[in-house]
């Protein structure tokens, strides 16, 4: 026992940048375009689903206004949740033995995402795996340039350029032709007539499809993917506080989020984006990988994302990136972010058997769960849940089909329920509990303080 050495740590201390420092410009501005490229993986992937499925002309036009419509009411929930501290008041059922699995699956959940993805096109995602693991991990001390770490800085954008030009040769090289259809969309690098068809400028503007339409049951519908999307994102700022070396973000600080996350939904319906907004969980494992969790170098990715959503021909040459590509990059970033939420269990007791039950349930129930919903869902066309009132439908079928919301339910339950007062020690609260308020540590001004003096309109509660 004299031997163990790795005490329970607050903050990681294996990263090279934390939330307030910055790498100098040209390596910030670098960072900032290769999360960029990193997001870019699921913006084309959503809309390439759901758009066919909208029809064409008149029915995709009708079915886009009753998407800003549910999207405009659905994002009053996060909104009055947020800016209310009703959210905030809620996590404080929170402990780290119930978030471990939380953050846990916000990662792992997102499996299909991965390797089954990745296995679409092995002859493209398999290199890309080796690649990145080789660059990021094996010659991660390499320092060629001005003792920068090149392979673990941006990883990434080197990767992503290798494979991207070998899936380019395949693909000019017709190694694709007689392929069938779903190799072809998921191989080659000229689908869909991408960059042909997209315009050299799109200036989005609001109710650009028209005035939105609005019906209880999309309506309700869309509640339950924003009740989805405030846990799995609550997940997800916890795990992006300690890949940024910053402490677990309190209450306060979680509603804050979860409010101006629901400002993004409401301009989702407004400009009719077709999808709502939350948590980048590729990019919150990029910050590991990285070891960067500057705040400098996100604000200036958003940037990116501004300009290059307007420039359509240049935004659609990196949209053409196959997505097994992407999946590659999503084995290791999301099981980095399923490991930060494991992390959470050093402080608490895992000799416990209390604890190793809760644990262990929260993740078994959060995988199969969902994954039993899902699967129920293909065949027949209809979720598990199936009544007459549709709303009720969608809102469970919705719930139960998140890994994350699964966890939660039973993971803050049982912690809540099982042995609560003799077990706060077991269970970490005595180390969790001073980050509840934004006063409780210190270090939380530094970190969470808006900037601008912007904490006057939002004083810490």
């Amino acid at each position: 026992m004299a031997d163990i050495t790795h005490l329970p740590m607050e903050q990681l201390q294996d990263l090279e940048y934390c939330i307030d420092s910055n790498p100098p410009w040209v390596e910030t501005i670098v960072l900032a375009f290769q999360n960029y490229i990193m997001m870019l993986g699921t913006s084309v992937m959503i809309p390439s689903a759901l758009v066919p499925a909208m029809g064409g002309s008149d029915r995709f036009i009708q079915t886009m206004r009753a998407i800003q419509g549910a999207l405009i009411v659905a994002s009053s929930i996060q909104i009055i949740l947020g800016y209310s501290q009703v959210w905030g008041l809620f996590s404080r059922f929170f402990s780290p033995l119930g978030m471990a699995p939380v953050v846990g699956l916000v990662g792992l959940g997102l499996f299909e995402r991965g390797f089954p993805a990745l296995g679409n096109c092995v002859e493209i995602g398999i290199p890309m795996l080796l690649l990145v693991i080789g660059l990021s991990q094996y010659l991660k001390h390499v320092r060629p340039f001005r003792g920068v770490p090149i392979f673990e800085r941006f990883p990434v954008l080197f990767c992503v350029a290798i494979i991207w030009i070998y899936s380019l040769i395949l693909t000019a090289g017709g190694a694709y032709r007689d392929k069938p259809v779903r190799t072809q969309i998921s191989c080659r690098t000229d689908r869909e007539n991408l960059i042909s068809t997209a315009p050299w400028f799109k200036f989005p503007y609001p109710l650009q499809w028209g005035p939105p339409t609005f019906s209880a049951g999309h309506s309700f519908a869309m509640m339950s993917a924003v009740l989805v999307s405030m846990v799995e994102s609550t997940g997800a700022y916890k795990a992006a506080s300690r890949l940024a070396i910053a402490t677990p973000p309190p209450a306060y600080v979680l509603s804050r989020g979860i409010g101006w996350q629901g400002i993004g939904i409401l301009l989702d319906g407004l400009f009719g984006t077709g999808t709502g907004s939350t948590v980048s969980v590729e990019n919150v494992g990029l910050l590991g990988l990285t070891r960067v969790g500057s705040r400098r170098v996100v604000q200036i990715s958003a940037g990116f994302m501004i300009f290059f959503s307007i420039l359509g021909k240049f935004g659609a040459v990196f949209a053409s990136i196959p997505f097994p590509i992407y999946a590659a990059l999503y084995c290791v970033v999301f099981g980095l972010v399923g490991s930060v939420g494991l992390s959470f269990l050093q402080f608490t007791n895992m000799n416990s058997m209390r604890n190793l039950i809760i644990t262990g349930l929260s993740l078994f129930l959060g995988i199969s769960v969902p994954r039993f919903f899902n699967e129920y869902w293909n065949p027949s066309h209809h979720g598990l849940v199936h009544t007459n009132a549709g709303w009720f439908n969608a809102f469970l079928n919705t719930i139960f089909s998140s890994p994350p919301t699964v966890g939660l339910i039973v993971a803050v339950f049982l912690d809540n329920t099982l042995e609560v007062e003799k077990s706060k020690k077991d269970r970490g609260m005595p180390w969790w509990v001073k980050f509840r308020t934004f006063r409780g540590d210190n270090r939380n001004e530094e970190f969470y303080t808006l900037p601008f003096n912007l904490n006057r309109f939002f004083p810490p509660t």
